[in-house]
């Protein structure tokens, strides 16, 4: 009887799965959901279609893990923040200032991450928000689901005397604003004359921060005023 001495093929490494990961989201950037197709990702990944089957299933599944790989880690970073000025409150409401340092303070300070990928995935982030797409949006909602209940609720009791629904309003604005600073990074020289260290990532964190705690603090609708 003879006996085959072909060897079962090695499985794809983490450096492999690293390289899918980082083409994905540098493509998803670039292109969009829909407009990026697998053949482009293998090709900028120096990897095949079987890899990405190995390692993620399919092109929906690879979507959810370009998000969680490092939003995972983000959310876990608001919640830990959230809990250290909580616990130093002592059941006391926190100022708002703080909450939205805690919220919004993270991401920026991931944004002006140029050499570890931290840009690129919250210019990812940030065009989600700009484009429709029901799969990666109701993906990230349940992603977000905690974090968002946890600053919502600190928010809430910051603000008793301001109407949820507002705070929810504003929120989501803080959130836009956000998302468009960071997609529109690089591309502000193209509008009017600034110089490269307007556009610098790292001058974006106290910069945009000032502008959402203007945004908190403004006078309600009705010509109150938030406090």
């Amino acid at each position: 009887m003879l006996i085959s001495m072909t060897s079962t093929p090695p499985a794809p490494t983490n450096d492999t799965r690293d390289r899918i990961l980082d083409a994905a989201e540098r493509l998803f950037v670039e292109n969009g959901f829909d407009g990026t197709s697998m053949r482009m990702i293998t090709g900028a990944a120096n990897a095949n279609l079987a890899a990405i089957n190995y390692h993620f299933g399919g092109k929906d599944a690879l979507v959810q893990e370009v998000f969680r790989r490092r939003l995972a880690a983000l959310n876990a970073r608001r919640l830990d923040e959230l809990d250290r000025l909580e616990a130093e409150a002592a059941g006391a409401p926190l100022k708002p200032s703080r909450i939205v340092e805690a919220f919004f303070g993270t991401a920026l300070e991931l944004a002006a991450d140029t050499e570890h990928g931290g840009r690129t995935f919250m210019r990812l982030l940030a065009r989600t928000y700009n484009e429709p797409n029901a799969f990666v949006r109701q993906f990230l909602a349940e992603e977000y689901a905690e974090v968002m209940d946890r600053f919502l609720g600190a928010l809430f009791r910051a603000l008793p005397e301001v109407p949820r629904a507002e705070i929810l309003w504003r929120f989501h604005f803080m959130i836009g604003a956000m998302a468009f600073a960071i997609a529109g990074l690089g591309g502000l020289s193209e509008l009017m004359e600034v110089g490269p260290q307007d556009e610098d990532p790292a001058r974006l964190l106290p910069r945009l921060m000032s502008f959402l705690l203007g945004g908190l603090r403004a006078p309600l609708p009705d010509g109150g005023l938030q406090g």
